[in-house]
């Protein structure tokens, strides 16, 4: 409302024109007053409609129109205005034109500065077309004036009144083109009709509509449309003023937000900081060094023109910088030139490494076939053994054998996929996987990897990790590993994974399959005393800033502190002890006190406390059903003793020493062959039955499982049952079946290396064991006699004697009576 300007330019359009007020004089002809029909020149009018009443200006440019305002002028000045039906149409005829207008007064006429006319007309009442008198010099007609019906002063009407009047204020408060005296003007009209043809005078709505609220005659018909129009008016204006607003408000805070950056950026020049668009360009010109593919580079440029774009002080700004900046620091095709000389390495490997002959001999192999064929794809490793025995260290030392560079995940108690895999940028604190960090910090794309503890990788609602690890691990996928985070594929087929693992129990079958498992035992005393000898004591001395003069410690020394003190199969308890011994020694020398270099006995016993680890020896065979067996532990092995012994009852199996399944079954398998062997071995069958047999295994409150205690259970039961001594200084290893068979068993070193310890002589396996024998060396085979047997027969004629035990039981069979 009032918000449409009027432009008669050269076409009887309304002027631009905003000061005009819409009047209606009392002392003015009442439009009500029924006068005869009428003689008045027609001026058409378009693009709006002339209402009672009301004031407006327009320009005249059309020479039939000029004459029309110019003749009238000089006569009564009034005329008939009527709206154009067609407003493209420059020469109407009376078809063209509404037949219903409005008488009108020139109130004035005058010529503007650019040679037009211009009239300022006023509304007086309206007419209706009855008759064309003369189309020239332009169109007269008869017309019969409409008579407006008074509208009378009810509650409706005041209403309606009031309802139009709060309408049109609130549409002049929201339009910022309507002039603050629109509003008095308004409040200051008391004729509802004259308030009708004042607000319809000024609607923004199109001719057509104006039309019938000018033919309307019903003040509530009028005032109904009014109504609906303004609603219309005011709903519009309210949603364009919100839209304004919100843009105004964008538009203040980017201008806000451009100033501080202007701010900024003089600030960081006065200070000798490069902006942010330098900073960028720094990342271009970075990139333009690396080594990537084109579909990498147009993805990496792709991210700079959208951080071109982007409000340094908007969240993602950060998150794009630190993902350009990522896929520059990754070694994309960047690769250490490796060092390939066997000698070398394998100096370097004896000289960190003691022992670990099959993991040299496989890194020396892959080393050899690189230097054959130039391009090779790097194995994947897993060293399988106790702990403590150098599976990490170990992979160091590769990395330094072949000049490349080492990186190191440990993969212990890891749940979530995503540490491995990253996260999408999308997420608040995203960040690439692990591997990705590590290939980062390592600055190549072909390192030594070491996965510590494949084995111990967790799995739960978050994802399975080592599922993931199947893409990595595997040389024919993992040429194409995709992270999440960097949203492209890194070839990771030129890195020399090593995974490391206490047991392959926990590791899953696929995943195991990729891997080539590379068995490591534990040391011997021996290979342990060699260890510290020439790697841990100087470690030590080096650390405590001791001096080899001020340390000196003999092989039988470590030899004490490795059988006294220590229960392991690799060295890591060994190290901690000589650390306590040269700790100690540090602090005689602070100290001032008087001490001896050479390392005794008694400063161990002093400095260490008394004996940890009880020595598990062989005992003599005064006792019937006692027999020594061999057994490997998670430290190692250890000689294992087997007690068996009968009550009177019922023929009952009990056994005891917190025994496994696979154990338990080796027990029952045991006495059922012995039941079947009995005329041999000269046993009353019905001994079986009239007593219950109870089998023990010391140490209970440890753990004991597997089938090799099977022909020791045996023995030891034979033993018991013919009351014959066994063979002194004697153990043995192998599971049996019902047929009396004789089958091979695992970790056969340690198992040589604890009955050595333990003063055993002689040791009897399985035939099919003869070969892990020839496998270690002789020194620690050397004073040893070993027995490879077939059957349990074999085995029972080998270890019994024929001495019977002192004070021998004798068994006392009862005959049923019938």
């Amino acid at each position: 409302m009032l918000d449409k300007i009027y432009d008669l330019n050269e076409m009887e359009t309304e002027q631009e024109s905003a000061d005009y007020v819409a009047i209606y004089s009392p002392e003015e002809e009442d439009p009500n007053e029924a006068q005869d029909p009428k003689e008045l020149p027609i001026l058409p009018l378009r693009n709006t409609v002339l209402f009672p009443g009301v004031v407006i200006p327009i320009t005249v440019g059309r020479d039939k129109s000029v004459k029309l305002i110019k003749d009238s002028y000089k006569k009564d000045k009034i005329i008939g205005v009527l709206a154009q039906i067609d407003s493209n149409n420059d020469d109407p005829n009376i078809e063209d034109l509404y037949k219903i207008g409005t008488e009108a007064h020139i109130l004035r006429m005058f010529k503007m500065p650019d040679g037009n006319t211009t009239a300022i007309l006023q509304g007086k009442r309206k007419i209706e077309i009855d008759t064309v008198l003369k189309t020239n010099p332009y169109l007269t007609c008869k017309v019969n004036p409409i008579l407006t019906d008074k509208v009378k002063s009810t509650k409706e009407s005041k209403a309606i009144v009031a309802s139009i009047k709060e309408m049109a204020t609130k549409i002049i408060e929201l339009s910022p083109n309507i002039p603050s005296e629109a509003n008095f003007a308004l409040k200051n009209i008391e004729n509802p009709n004259f308030l009708i043809n004042f607000i319809s005078s000024n609607l923004n709505i199109p001719v057509k509509e104006k039309q019938k609220i000018l033919s309307s005659v019903s003040f509530d018909e009028k005032s109904n449309l009014i109504l609906g129009y303004l609603d219309t008016e005011l709903q519009h204006l309210e949603l364009k003023n919100q839209i304004q607003n919100k843009a105004k408000t964008d538009i203040d805070k980017q201008q806000r937000e451009y100033f501080l950056q202007q701010q900024m950026r003089a600030i960081q020049s006065e200070l000798g900081q490069d902006s942010t668009d330098k900073e960028i360009e720094k990342l271009r010109l970075r990139g333009m060094k690396k080594k990537w593919d084109s579909k990498l580079a147009d993805l990496f440029n792709k991210e700079l023109d959208k951080l071109m774009r982007t409000n340094p002080a908007a969240p993602d700004y950060s998150v794009t910088y630190n993902y350009c900046e990522l896929l520059l620091e990754l070694p994309w095709n960047e690769y250490s030139k490796d060092n390939i000389d066997l000698a070398k390495s394998k100096k370097i490997l004896d000289r960190d490494h003691f022992g670990l002959e099959k993991v040299k001999d496989r890194i020396l192999e892959y080393l050899a076939v690189l230097k054959l064929k130039g391009d090779f794809k790097s194995p994947i490793l897993c060293l399988y053994g106790p702990p403590g025995v150098g599976k990490t260290s170990l992979g160091k030392s590769v990395a330094q054998s072949i000049g490349r560079k080492y990186a190191r995940m440990s993969l212990g108690g890891l749940h979530d996929e995503a540490e491995l895999r990253g996260h999408r940028k999308t997420y608040i604190g995203a960040m690439p996987g692990r591997i990705i960090q590590a290939l980062k910090k390592a600055g190549t794309a072909n390192p030594v990897f070491v996965l510590d503890e494949v084995d111990k990788v967790g799995r739960d609602f978050r994802g399975d990790p080592s599922s993931a690890l199947l893409e990595v691990l595997d040389p024919e996928q993992n040429t194409d590993f995709y992270d999440n985070y960097v949203e492209h594929e890194f070839d990771l087929s030129k890195v020399m994974f090593i995974a490391t693992a206490n047991s392959l129990d926990t590791i899953q079958p696929a995943l195991l399959d990729r891997m080539e498992i590379i068995e490591i035992n534990g040391y011997t005393v021996e290979e342990k005393i060699n260890i510290a000898k020439h790697h841990l004591i100087r470690k030590q001395i080096s650390e405590h800033g001791l001096k080899t003069a001020q340390f000196k410690i003999s092989d039988k020394i470590i030899e004490v502190v490795i059988e006294n003190y220590t229960r392991e199969s690799g060295v890591r308890n060994l190290e901690k002890r000589i650390a306590s011994l040269a700790r100690y020694r540090a602090k005689q020398i602070v100290a001032n006190e008087i001490f001896d270099a050479k390392i005794d006995e008694n400063f161990v016993n002093k400095v260490l406390g008394r004996q940890k680890v009880e020595k598990e020896m062989y005992q003599d065979n005064s006792y019937a059903g006692v027999v020594a067996g061999l057994a490997w532990t998670s430290v190692g092995g250890e000689i294992l003793f087997v007690e068996s012994k009968t009550t009177r009852g019922s023929g009952k199996l009990t056994l005891t020493g917190q025994l496994g399944d696979v154990m338990k079954e080796s027990a029952i398998t045991a006495l059922t062959y012995l039941k079947a062997n009995a005329d041999y071995l000269e046993i009353n069958p019905k001994i079986f039955d009239q007593n219950d047999i109870h089998i023990h295994f010391p140490a209970g409150a440890i753990p004991k499982d597997g089938p090799s205690a099977g022909i020791t259970i045996l023995t030891s039961l034979a033993s018991w049952f013919t009351q014959k001594k066994v063979k002194p200084n004697i153990a043995m290893t192998g599971e049996i079946t019902l047929r009396g068979k004789i089958l091979p068993v695992g970790g056969i070193k340690e198992k040589i290396l604890a009955a050595k310890r333990a003063g055993i002589k002689e040791i009897i396996m399985s035939e099919s064991n003869c070969k892990d024998v020839e496998d270690i060396g002789e020194e620690y085979t050397k004073e040893m006699k070993f027995h490879y047997v077939k059957n349990m027969l074999q085995v029972l004629d080998m270890a019994l004697t024929n001495e019977k035990v002192d004070n021998p039981i004798i068994f006392e069979v009862e005959e049923k009576k019938n």
